[in-house]
C-alpha cells in the first residue's frame, strides 16, 4: 500500500534507507558521510512529496518525489519534476515495491503535467538502474560523483 509520508514515519524510512544502501558500503569513500546523508531523508518533504510504502503494515520503502518548481540541483533542468532516494528495504524486495514507487512518481509528475522526469543513479545500483531503463528512462547526461562512485542522469519523456 502506498500512502503519503509522515512526521512519524521519519525513523522508519531512515532505518530502511541505510538499510537499503548498506550492501553499497565498499563502494563509497566515505561511507559515514554517505550515511549521514542519507539520515536527512526525511527532510526532502520539505520542498518535496516522500511517498511511503507499507507492507504487512510496516514501511517497507519510501521516495521522494520533487516536483517541477521545487529547488533541485542544478544537474536537472529546473522544469522537469525528479524523483529521488528511492530506498526498499532488503527484506521486503522482489515484491514490485520499487517499481510501485517509482510508477507513483510518473502519476505526480502527469498531474503536475511535467514533459519529463528524470533522477539519477549509478550502475552498481544493479537493481535500480535496469529497472529505470526497462521503465522507458534514458542517460542523458553525467551527474556529479558521490564520494567516489559516478553518476549519471535519466531521464523519461512523458509527452
Amino acid at each position: 500500500m502506498l500512502r503519503d509520508y509522515r512526521e512519524e514515519d521519519a525513523d522508519a524510512i531512515v532505518r530502511v534507507a541505510r538499510a537499503a544502501f548498506a550492501e553499497f558500503e565498499p563502494h563509497f569513500s566515505d561511507w559515514p558521510l554517505f550515511t549521514a546523508n542519507v539520515a536527512k531523508m526525511p527532510q526532502l518533504a520539505r520542498t518535496g512529496e516522500i511517498i511511503v510504502a507499507e507492507d504487512g503494515g510496516e514501511i517497507a520503502g519510501a521516495v521522494a518525489y520533487i516536483g517541477p518548481r521545487a529547488p533541485k540541483p542544478a544537474f536537472f533542468d529546473p522544469a522537469w519534476p525528479v524523483i529521488r532516494m528511492l530506498v526498499v528495504d532488503p527484506g521486503a524486495r522482489g515484491k514490485g515495491i520499487g517499481r510501485q514507487l517509482t510508477e507513483e512518481c510518473l502519476r505526480r509528475a502527469e498531474r503536475d503535467q511535467a514533459q519529463a522526469i528524470a533522477l539519477h543513479t549509478t550502475t552498481i545500483m544493479t537493481v535500480a538502474l535496469p529497472m529505470y531503463l526497462r521503465m522507458g528512462f534514458v542517460r542523458s547526461g553525467e551527474a556529479p560523483d558521490i564520494l567516489g562512485v559516478p553518476y549519471a542522469v535519466y531521464v523519461k519523456s512523458l509527452a
